[in-house]
């Protein structure tokens, strides 16, 4: 057996030594040159790491905004530098396809029930009840306060009857006891509060106590949509109205970053409809094809209605109901399918849509307003390009960074009640929209 040898012991400790040495500069040098040569995560392992966070909390508060008359390429003017971060960090649909027809208060109140025009009740900006002189007027706060006129359950009635604060500054229906019902807060429409009041009151309630702070909130603008009709949508006030409604929008931001609800509330932006160009030149004079002393009209615009005098239905069908130069007259049983409009009994018996960028009108209107024609307008074929309105949601419940294809707006109802926690009405709503917006998949 060979003798073992041993090395003198100042030999050995010097051994010893330098592979300490040699063992700590590989454990330091190690993870730096791993740190120095993998390659960065990419933006799509960012965003997939992102969403697949931490559970969100389920007392987040949730908050609704709608810029009227936003049309879904606003967002790509360069005008809401605001606006478009917020997409960019959260989800953007290519579009939200507004119901038909696409006007403001038939669509914002699909919006908040998920159920379209014709199952709700708000068919129209102006509406013929069943009395003589019983009429729903937009813009006239005398009829629109009568609830028998709104249908449905929207989302701040259901949120509080299952015990949970809503307010609502400004929103279609938010200003009537809906079902005996209306939100823990609210305001009536005010077109003189301007955007940072409008904001500031938001971020108040948001101010309240806890057992007194609204899990549901909403904030309107109409600047963009009244630009639009005015001066039309490609025109300089439009882009102004776009800067100052994404100014109130930073307010908003900056307003919940200083309260630490910058990453813990649950935000949307929408819109009702877009808008297409308009001039007094479009015109469709109506009483150039039928006689409204034989056939009355409940409305005029975009989108008319026309009921036949008694005795007159005959004529009045046979002499509306056709393709027109630049309008389209259908009896209200026979609406295109895809309109998902015709059963309601408040719809009048014929309907007629102008062709985009006409209006149709009486004469004598046309010669007391020869330049006063909106140059921008809506209400049209829900399906035009022109007509496609804003989706952009950010928050701890939604992906981030994502993109996904237009859809319905009566999806967002299903969206809102989900992130709630309540039981969502009956609607017109696909849930499975909700998929591809949100981080745990809905």
């Amino acid at each position: 057996m060979p003798t073992a040898r041993f090395l003198p012991a100042p030999a050995l400790r010097l051994i010893l030594f330098v592979c300490l040495c040699l063992t700590a500069a590989c454990a330091t040098r190690g993870p730096a040159t791993e740190s120095a040569t993998a390659p960065a995560p990419t933006a799509a392992a960012s965003s997939a790491s992102a969403n697949a966070a931490a559970p969100v909390p389920a007392e987040l508060p949730l908050l609704l905004v709608s810029i009227d008359g936003f049309r879904t390429d606003y967002l790509d003017r360069g005008k809401t530098p605001r606006l478009a971060a917020l997409a960019a960090g959260g989800v953007r649909a290519d579009a939200l396809r507004p119901s038909f027809p696409s006007l403001t208060f038939p669509n914002h109140y699909t919006l908040v029930t998920g159920l379209y025009p014709d199952h709700h009740g708000i068919v129209h900006n102006r509406i013929e009840g069943d009395g003589e002189n019983d009429r729903f007027v937009y813009n006239d706060a005398s009829t629109t306060a009568d609830a028998r006129w709104w249908g449905g359950e929207p989302i701040w009635v259901g949120a509080e009857r299952q015990g949970l604060r809503s307010a609502t500054m400004f929103w279609p229906g938010s200003d009537t006891a809906i079902a005996g019902v209306r939100p823990s807060y609210w305001k009536p429409f005010d077109r003189n509060v301007t955007p940072e009041q409008r904001v500031d009151t938001v971020l108040g309630w948001l101010d309240l106590p806890p057992d007194q702070r609204p899990r549901f909130l909403t904030l309107y603008f109409e600047h963009v949509d009244r630009a639009g009709h005015d001066h039309g949508p490609s025109s300089p006030e439009v882009n102004n109205a776009l800067t100052e409604v994404d100014a109130a929008l930073g307010r908003l931001l900056d307003g919940l970053a200083a309260r630490g609800l910058g990453n813990a509330i649950n935000l949307l932006v929408v819109s009702d409809h877009g808008l297409t160009a308009a001039s007094s030149t479009r015109v469709v004079v109506v009483d150039d094809i039928v006689n409204l002393k034989r056939v009355r009209a409940v409305n005029y615009g975009v989108v008319a209605g026309f009921a036949p005098e008694p005795g007159q239905q005959a004529y009045a069908y046979k002499t509306l109901v056709k393709r027109h130069d630049h309008m389209r007259c259908w009896r209200r049983t026979q609406m295109p399918a895809r309109f998902h409009y015709g059963s309601n009994p408040r719809i009048p018996p014929i309907v007629c849509l102008a062709d985009p960028g006409w209006i149709i009108a009486r004469s004598d209107w046309v010669k007391e307003h020869p330049h006063d024609s909106p140059r921008g307008e809506h209400g049209y074929d829900n399906d035009l390009p022109e007509m496609r309105a804003l989706f952009v949601a950010s928050g701890p419940s939604f992906r981030h960074g994502a993109r996904v294809p237009e859809f319905d707006n009566v999806d967002v109802y299903p969206l809102l009640a989900h992130l709630l926690h309540i039981r969502p009405a009956p609607n017109d709503g696909n849930p499975k929209t909700m998929r591809g917006i949100l981080r745990d998949g809905g």
